[in-house]
């Protein structure tokens, strides 16, 4: 019964496995491809914050759709974590916030930039939603800030983000790089949670500015922040992508599905390499030996 409830409780979790993806998360991006078509014409990609790999399993499978040789395609991986390995994916275990990281990603792409770069990052969530989406937004600024680095002009970004009072001032920020910014939260992307994600096309910086990660992202004289309040208040674009027929993320669902004769528990794709709490568990461990 441990092993299959979740897979009750969890739709996306239990497909995740099935379809062989490494997360669920990785459903988020199809529904997002599928609203937005993020993936057309697009060789060249970088995920930033990428472990466990979903995303970058994603973009393999719908990059290689674009050309007749593989080889053309080229996928950075970036993320402090180790990631096990994929194929046609580089990695690098670096931090989003070093210019080196940024110099790193154009190498790999022998001085050009990419078409794509996309970010699922998020932090240790603490449930207070002040400090979680504060801490979010300044993820997602780090992210922004190595893409003004690695983005071509008329490149599209997306990134995680987490709704809150202060998503106006994010909004503004991002559409100072951006000509088309929307909101948006997949189908797959639990109802309860206050994540969505940011789709941002057509990246065109302002006139004059440059790259850095020395000084602070954006300095004033770029800015053109909404000043209005209550109802004359900018309303960010919001969408909701995924066929509304797909499965609800937020309800449980029988073992067996509807075209389905029978059901058949499989284990995760891929296990953590390194877990936080691998120490307790051999700790654990250690100490139930003793006492026997």
């Amino acid at each position: 019964m441990g092993k299959t409830s979740k897979d009750k409780r969890d739709i996306y979790y239990r497909l995740a496995k099935e379809e062989g993806w490494r997360a669920r998360s990785a459903f988020k991006l199809l529904q997002i491809n599928e609203e937005y078509d993020i993936f057309n014409g697009v060789l060249r990609a970088v995920d930033l914050c990428a472990a466990p790999g979903s995303w970058s399993q994603v973009l393999t499978k719908k990059l290689r759709q674009n050309t007749d040789n593989e080889e053309d395609v080229k996928i950075v991986a970036v993320d402090l974590q180790a990631m096990a390995s994929l194929p046609g994916v580089k990695q690098i275990q670096g931090d989003i916030t070093k210019v080196s990281t940024a110099n790193e990603i154009i190498k790999e792409f022998e001085g050009l930039k990419a078409d794509l770069v996309v970010c699922d990052g998020a932090p240790d969530v603490t449930g207070l939603h002040d400090i979680d989406e504060y801490v979010q937004s300044q993820l997602l600024l780090a992210a922004l800030n190595i893409t003004t680095h690695v983005l071509k002009t008329g490149g599209v970004f997306v990134a995680k983000i987490f709704r809150g009072k202060d998503v106006t001032l994010l909004y503004s920020q991002l559409k100072l790089f951006f000509e088309f910014v929307t909101v948006s939260k997949p189908r797959s992307s639990r109802n309860s949670s206050i994540e969505a994600f940011v789709i941002c096309q057509n990246f065109k910086p302002p006139e004059g500015y440059t790259p850095t990660m020395v000084n602070p992202l954006l300095d004033h004289k770029y800015c053109d922040f909404n000043q209005f309040t209550g109802p004359n208040r900018f309303i960010v674009p919001f969408n909701a992508c995924g066929d509304l027929s797909a499965y609800d993320s937020d309800t449980s669902y029988p073992l067996v599905l509807e075209g389905q004769s029978s059901y058949e528990y499989k284990d995760p794709v891929q296990s953590p390499i390194d877990p936080p709490y691998k120490d307790i568990l051999e700790k654990t461990k250690c100490m139930q030996i003793k006492k026997q």
